[in-house]
């Protein structure tokens, strides 16, 4: 599932590509890429989860919280998301790229994700996903965006 949501981020959003809207055609684009329908209506599913978060402003156990608050995680966030991606998490919201709402959507998305492995490198790619579809949040895609896809120079120490 989270193959195909890669392939439909490289080749269509993040290519700027016109969107194919209609499910039985892009199922069908997809199905011709090598992937398998089943999976193909998970992901679909999963984006439109995602959409849905995005039209609600907010999840429902999100209240409105302060700065300083502490996410505390649950186990089962604990067994997806490795010591790594929770401190990237807060990272992130120190850099003001994830503010908690924000933040809890890629939580949310991760934790829906049908993957048995999942690694940094995947949450860098769901937070991309999250903040390409959250209006408002361009500057921080943007600074994402280059975190992701930048390469360090010069010496690094």
């Amino acid at each position: 599932m989270f193959d195909i949501l890669m392939y439909l981020f490289e080749n269509f959003i993040h290519s700027d590509m016109e969107v194919v809207v209609n499910h039985d055609e892009l199922t069908d684009e997809l199905t011709r890429a090598g992937f398998h329908r089943q999976e193909i209506h998970k992901a679909l599913a999963w984006l439109e989860r995602l959409a849905d978060l995005q039209d609600s402003q907010t999840l429902p156990y999100v209240n409105k919280s302060p700065n300083s608050s502490t996410r505390v995680f649950t186990a089962e966030e604990v067994a997806r998301l490795d010591c790594a991606s929770r401190g990237f998490l807060m990272y992130l919201e120190n850099l003001g790229v994830l503010d908690f709402a924000t933040r809890e959507m890629v939580i949310d998305r991760v934790m829906e994700l049908d993957t048995q492995q999942f690694t940094l490198d995947d949450l860098k790619w769901v937070v991309l996903m999250v903040l390409f579809n959250v209006p408002g949040h361009e500057d921080a895609y943007d600074q994402m965006e280059g975190l992701l896809f930048e390469e360090p120079e010069g010496l690094l120490h």
